[in-house]
This record gives structure tokens, C-alpha cells and sequence, in this order.
């Protein structure tokens, strides 16, 4: 799932870059899946329907509650550069996360 702030055209522009063949990304979710409030828009993960205790966002600005900041990793800004590997550096932790989860779940996704 991908969760933008950016209006729904650009969100579609940018899959068609994460995902070209269109086999990764199962939705989408933009701006008019935000909450607005003074202006600025705020990605709620409660709209995905999920156990908040199984869900991670990652991001370059913590845009959604506070009462959901614990599911927020802070990555840093992509700038383009194609030598990046920040997202690589994830993998470890998130597979040690799933690897948690599927525990305490008996193996379930849910």
C-alpha cells in the first residue's frame, strides 16, 4: 500500500514509477484519504481498516496522529539520487518486526 499526501494524478504518476507492471502495490491510498485539518492534510492509518499493533508507515515527515506515532519509522528524504539505499537499511528491522508479529499471531496477518 502506498499512503500520499500528494493529490490522487500525482499518486497514480508515482506508482506508475514504484510499479510499473503493476504487481506490487495493491492500492493506493492520496489526499482525499486524508484527514484536513488547518490546512494540512493527515494520513490516518485507522482508514486502512488493520490491527494499528501490525502496521508500520514509513516516511520522510511524521504526517499522521500522535496517537498512532509508535507505528511511524522517519526516513530520510529521497532527493532522486539512485545510489540511495536507506529504504535497503530497513529490511533487517522490518523483517525482525514481521517476524514478531507472525509470532504473536500464530502466523496470521490478518
Amino acid at each position: 500500500c502506498v499512503f500520499t499526501t500528494a493529490k490522487q494524478d500525482h499518486a497514480k504518476k508515482i506508482l506508475d514509477v514504484l510499479d510499473p507492471k503493476k504487481q506490487l502495490i495493491r492500492f493506493c491510498l492520496s489526499q482525499q484519504d486524508c484527514v484536513c485539518a488547518n490546512g494540512c492534510y493527515w494520513k490516518d492509518l485507522t482508514c486502512l481498516g488493520r490491527d494499528l499493533a501490525k502496521m508500520v508507515a514509513l516516511d520522510d515527515t511524521i504526517q499522521g496522529f500522535p496517537e498512532q506515532a509508535a507505528n511511524w519509522i522517519l526516513v530520510p528524504n529521497w532527493g532522486g539520487d539512485p545510489q540511495d539505499e536507506e529504504l535497503l537499511r530497513l529490511i533487517p528491522l522490518l523483517g525482525r518486526l514481521g517476524k514478531v508479529v507472525r509470532t504473536q499471531d500464530g502466523g496470521n496477518w490478518g
